[in-house]
């Protein structure tokens, strides 16, 4: 059992090292002066993480066949979103978080307008980015297939997605006393499981995936994003510091409501317990056509969240 996850994390690893050679295509350039807007977003997509979003986005087009060219556009976009949304949650009009992934915040490094511009900037850059797999494409059938992953991309990072999840969550911030059961799941699947589903489902439509895949590992990714964020609360409490790379108890101190402080310790594991097995059987259903060591690399993925410390 120990050398199968030591394989898995040095599968991962080599992943997370193509990702981050992926995003270094694609960073940053500007004009001498918004050279300070170009090193804080900079700053910002280089500060490290799991790069779980491109990696998820890589393999889920891997295993149907995909083209990693047409998928490399998305992947660093995907980063740059989900990097976007970082910057900005640190703001001390948001989170107020003064460490993100073991080094300073954006904002304390770069002060609070320029982190808000090298947000504002990852965003636009993001879309520039996920523009250019046109110019890859080789046939119609790829180029719709760009057109609808665009669809996917823009609409789940916006307020039908993960702005609209932060929206529900700032509110939810103001009147806890507001926030029930079927509020904070809105959250949870709005603010996170959201991009989540960019990553499985993009990938899958640029390789031209049966539409039932394409639909469940949408559910694979609504599980799967729901647990991570249950995760991401247990840690809040259990987890250290050093190894998260933020502090802990924030969320407490902040008086937000989470899974823990609505359903208890154990009741926030078993949920993300329940979550991660119904999409890991989602997984495993997908159709023939799934490459079975890309479907085997994604399961051990989900499973590998439910463990994760940081």
């Amino acid at each position: 059992m120990k050398e199968h996850s030591k394989i898995f994390h040095e599968q991962m690893d080599l992943r997370a090292a193509r990702a981050e050679e992926v995003l270094r295509k694609y960073l940053p350039q500007a004009d001498p002066c918004a050279k300070t807007v170009a090193e804080a977003a900079s700053y910002s997509l280089l500060a490290g993480g799991k790069r779980l979003r491109p990696v998820i986005l890589d393999a889920s087009c891997r295993m149907y066949g995909g083209r990693s060219e047409l998928a490399e556009p998305f992947m660093a976009a995907l980063e740059m979103i989900h990097t976007f949304s970082l910057v900005h949650d640190d703001l001390p009009s948001m989170d107020d978080d003064e460490y993100r992934r073991g080094r300073k915040t954006t904002h304390i490094v770069y002060g609070e307008g320029m982190a808000l511009l090298a947000g504002d900037a990852l965003l636009n850059l993001a879309v520039e980015t996920a523009l250019t797999a046109f110019d890859k494409a080789r046939t119609p059938e790829e180029t719709a297939a760009v057109i609808r992953a665009l669809k996917v991309l823009m609409r789940n990072a916006g307020m039908e997605g993960m702005i609209g999840g932060q929206c529900a969550d700032l509110e939810a911030e103001a009147h806890p006393e507001e926030t029930d059961a079927q509020k904070l799941l809105y959250i949870h699947r709005h603010k996170t499981a959201c991009m989540i589903a960019s990553a499985f489902q993009i990938g899958a439509i640029l390789a031209g995936a049966p539409e039932q895949d394409i639909e469940d590992l949408g559910r694979v990714a609504d599980d799967t994003g729901i647990a991570f964020q249950i995760i991401d609360d247990i840690l809040d409490v259990t987890g250290d510091s050093e190894e998260l790379g933020k502090l802990t108890g924030s969320d407490e101190k902040d008086g937000k409501v989470t899974y823990v402080t609505m359903h208890g310790l154990d009741g926030a594991e078993q949920e993300a317990g329940r979550l991660t097995e119904e999409a890991l059987g989602l997984l495993d259903r997908l159709g023939g056509t799934a490459d079975a060591e890309e479907q085997a690399f994604l399961t051990n993925l989900v499973r590998s969240l439910l463990t994760r410390r940081k």
